[in-house]
């Protein structure tokens, strides 16, 4: 209900009991699986977060048998392309200017998600930087390109290949990291 409520009114202005009534519910009801709305954004970025890491984990295996530090930034990002465009009724309204909250949600969950990922990586990559200091570099970066991309109309298969090349560019030009 509340991704069908944004498309009338930002997320600030939107009531627990005007969702409840759309959904017909009680208050109850949706105070007995969630604290406010807030949470019930929380868990929406959970349930997607989760469909992130299958898409992931299903790319690693298809295309990264050897390991390769690179392809699975490339996969990284492959993965979190699919989800927002895959829920891009949601995540159109995930805009700063649109709905200041979603917007820092969203980013903190790409943000966190990509930061465990370098921190992991770390290994295989060398960093000379800090795992945040990459993560924010790679993430403001990207998510910038992507956004001007879906504006200018591009579609997702161009995004897609452009900022791989990207990606792929930066993390092999030993700009953030030592590998050969």
């Amino acid at each position: 209900m509340l991704i069908q409520m944004l498309s009338e009114s930002a997320f600030e202005e939107i009531s627990v009991k005007q969702l409840c009534d759309r959904a017909e519910v009680s208050r109850v009801t949706f105070y007995s699986h969630y604290g406010d709305k807030f949470e019930l954004a929380e868990d929406i970025f959970n349930d997607m977060q989760q469909k992130g890491k299958l898409e992931y984990q299903q790319l690693e295996n298809a295309n990264n048998p050897a390991d390769d530090p690179i392809t699975s930034y490339c996969n990284l990002l492959d993965s979190t392309l699919t989800i927002y465009y895959d829920n891009y009724d949601f995540f159109r309204h995930t805009t700063p200017n649109e709905n200041p909250y979603l917007a820092f949600s969203f980013y903190n969950y790409v943000l966190k998600t990509v930061e465990l990922f370098t921190e992991r990586s770390s290994g295989r990559l060398k960093p000379k930087y800090s795992s945040r200091q990459i993560t924010s570099f790679l993430c403001f970066g990207l998510c910038g390109f992507v956004n001007e991309s879906r504006i200018s109309g591009l579609s997702l298969d161009s995004i897609r290949k452009d900022t791989k090349e990207i990606l792929r560019g930066i993390l092999s030009s030993n700009i953030l990291t030592g590998l050969p």
